[in-house]
């Protein structure tokens, strides 16, 4: 019985196997970056500084946005002229200090991605060559509680790859 008992096992792996997407084409050359760790590993202030070196575009996606200065530096990028624009969880509607609205208010266009149980992406892609990602919300809690990630990669190739799949939860998010 045991015997039969692996087999049926190795035919099941075997079998969950081939329905595996290949991710062989998802290679990325020459990227380059930098990792960050909460609480109180610096994640807030390097996202703030990427934002502020931005030279034409930032795009951000993100769950919970609460943080003051991350909204602050998009605001002031915003500002000097480089095309910004949000999409938020629908959390972000009803939630308490969620920074939508003061994007909204400094004329940042702001969407709303409803169409998911949890819109639970992190991500800023800035000059499609800087991907910041990672567990890390965009928070106080996640900088200063939370055990949390930050991922600061720079590479146009996932930039791109990332700007692809915004661009197709923005097409289904409604203005905020």
């Amino acid at each position: 019985m045991k015997s039969r008992s692996k087999l049926s096992l190795i035919t099941f792996l075997l079998l969950l196997t081939l329905n595996i997407p290949a991710f062989a084409d998802n290679i990325f050359h020459n990227v380059s970056g930098a990792v960050y760790f909460s609480p109180n590993g610096g994640c807030t202030k390097a996202i703030v500084n990427e934002i502020t070196n931005a030279k034409s575009e930032i795009y951000i996606q993100a769950y919970s946005f609460t943080s003051a200065p991350i909204a602050k530096a998009l605001v002031e990028a915003h500002k000097r002229g480089n095309k910004v624009e949000a999409i938020l969880d629908k959390s972000n509607v009803t939630g308490n200090y969620s920074s939508a609205t003061y994007l909204k208010n400094a004329g940042i266009p702001t969407f709303i991605d409803s169409q998911h149980a949890i819109a639970h992406n992190k991500i800023i892609i800035i000059d499609k060559e800087t991907v910041i990602t990672g567990s890390f919300n965009f928070t106080r809690a996640a900088e200063e509680k939370n055990a949390e990630n930050l991922l600061i990669l720079k590479s146009r190739e996932l930039a791109n790859q990332y700007l692809t799949n915004l661009e197709k939860h923005k097409n289904h998010s409604t203005p905020y």
